[in-house]
């Protein structure tokens, strides 16, 4: 993973989440814009975002140690059970589909995808007495998890805690249902449905408003400034009549400025860091046409990923971008533009940047070299989970950091930056992410119990093995069963160190 090597005043490590969260809200004046080089120059852009906190339940230790081992292989699903294993179906569906027939299910209203129908649930009122949700005769199986679904989400008031409730133990495939609830869930659309039409319509003019401004060709603003020179140079009355004037042409606008105020300068600098971007996007799930591929579907999928990662590198130079932030761009991108909701659908980069901000802005310190040893850095968070497992499970914890000296540096540092991206396939990814957004523990703390969780999964596995088995286990884990896997992460004994929060 890159790192970058950054001097910031004790000022700006104390205001750095904050000020990455803030850029959802919106922005202001652009007289404003202007800060020192190693802040995350947001001011202008809003209110700051509310993150999750944990509640601070107690739960009961989990002691069955036989229990943890034998359920590595996982477990047969049931015909209509809501599980992975619908989302695999999905994904597989979609991978199935050709493009121009990918293009025709955006346009519909209601859609099928090989003879699965999708239930449609649209962001977007349709009035008052009209019912947002089509429930097709094909979903009869999950007919009850879906109602119970399109209950809450039709209120006029959603209630969060209800819908975080629901949303732990997995969210429905299709419809649009998990794209609506994640944007509840990360604070980016309003409990208020009334608010809805609004928010998202101003949030996606600011998201366009920021691409105008930061990710402009500078030949085009160049030219731009020329066409405006020459209207105004027309508009005047000739005072000078037969004399030619020379055009004051700024030291910004030449290619080969090495100004830092000029646009070129920036473009060139930033040239490197879209360079980056685009090996990475090669790289993301090259399993899945999605992302892959020289299709166009693929290529105008990774071209919306790099706006959105390349603008987040910009507008925050203290952090700018680091490896690894495309695996977790991936998931919002791919529920967001899956959308069968059309309007939904269309808008997904704008929606995904914002809710991947919102996300970066819980663990941003994570990504600061320089914050590595602070309250609020990654060894902080690595010495939360050795401590977590130590509470539940001295033996094992004593076995791996004192007698084989693996670390958690060793194994969980990808797996805590990476909010486990890199650990499974895409459908598990994405019912793990559907309990993280919506634990009441808040994102990280949950986090941590899934890592924990997967160590005592494998207990019996890491107690038999010595530091290379072990570490070549945690950094190859195995298939699991998921919902087992996050049962356990959500019935582990808290501990004081682990709820407290740095401050």
């Amino acid at each position: 993973m890159l790192k970058l090597n950054l001097n910031l005043s004790e000022k700006t490590k104390r205001v750095l989440p904050d000020r990455l969260g803030s850029l959802i809200a919106g922005f202001e004046t652009k007289e404003e814009e202007d800060v020192g080089e190693s802040g995350l120059g947001l001011d202008h852009l809003g209110e700051e975002l509310e993150t999750f906190h944990s509640c601070g339940y107690d739960l009961e230790t989990v002691s069955d140690e036989e229990e943890w081992d034998s359920m590595i292989r996982p477990i047969p699903v049931k015909e209509n059970q809501s599980s992975v294993v619908s989302v695999a179906e999905m994904i597989s569906a979609d991978e199935k589909r050709s493009e121009l027939d990918f293009e025709a299910n955006q346009m519909g209203t209601e859609s099928t995808v090989d003879g699965l129908a999708i239930v449609l649930f649209s962001e977007v009122p349709l009035s008052s007495s009209r019912s947002c949700f089509v429930m097709q005769p094909e979903l009869m199986g999950t007919q009850s998890i879906v109602e119970e679904f399109a209950v809450v989400l039709s209120q006029k008031h959603i209630n969060l805690e209800k819908l975080q409730g629901l949303s732990s133990s997995g969210l429905p495939d299709g419809g649009g249902l998990r794209a609506t609830a994640w944007k509840l869930l990360l604070g980016y659309l309003p409990a208020s449905r009334d608010m809805w039409e609004e928010e998202l319509a101003q949030n996606r003019l600011k998201y366009a408003s920021l691409k105008e401004e930061f990710l402009l060709d500078p030949s085009k603003s160049t030219n731009r400034n020329y066409e405006e020179l020459v209207a105004s140079e027309l508009e005047k009355k000739h005072d000078l009549d037969g004399l030619l004037r020379r055009h004051d042409i700024s030291h910004g606008d030449h290619p080969l400025s090495n100004r830092k105020a000029s646009i070129w300068h920036q473009y060139f600098q930033d040239a490197e860091i879209a360079e980056q971007i685009d090996r990475d996007l090669q790289r993301t799930h090259p399993d899945m046409k999605f992302f892959s591929g020289d299709s166009s579907l693929s290529r105008n999928n990774r071209q919306a990923m790099r706006n959105i990662l390349l603008l987040f590198a910009k507008l925050n130079p203290a952090i700018r971008y680091v490896q690894g932030m495309n695996e977790v761009l991936a998931p919002l991108y791919y529920i967001f533009s899956t959308n069968p909701d059309e309007q939904n659908a269309t808008n997904a980069e704008a929606d995904s940047f914002s809710c991947f901000v919102r996300l970066l802005s819980d663990s941003v310190d994570h990504f600061c070299q320089q914050l590595d040893n602070s309250s609020v850095g990654i060894h902080s968070t690595l010495s939360r989970l050795a401590g977590l497992l130590k509470a539940n499970d001295e033996e094992l914890w004593w076995h791996l950091e004192i007698t084989n000296k693996v670390n958690p540096q060793f194994y969980a540092f990808r797996w805590i930056t990476l909010l486990l991206t890199q650990e499974f396939n895409f459908s598990s990814i994405i019912r793990i992410w559907d309990s993280l957004l919506s634990s009441s523990f808040g994102v990280q703390e949950m986090l941590l119990r899934v890592c924990c969780a997967m160590l005592l999964c494998v207990k019996s596995r890491l107690l038999s093995g010595d530091f290379t088995t072990n570490l070549k286990l945690l950094q190859h884990y195995p298939e699991i069963n998921i919902n087992h896997l996050l049962q356990v992460a959500q019935e582990l004994t808290p501990t004081s160190y682990f709820s407290l929060v740095p401050v």
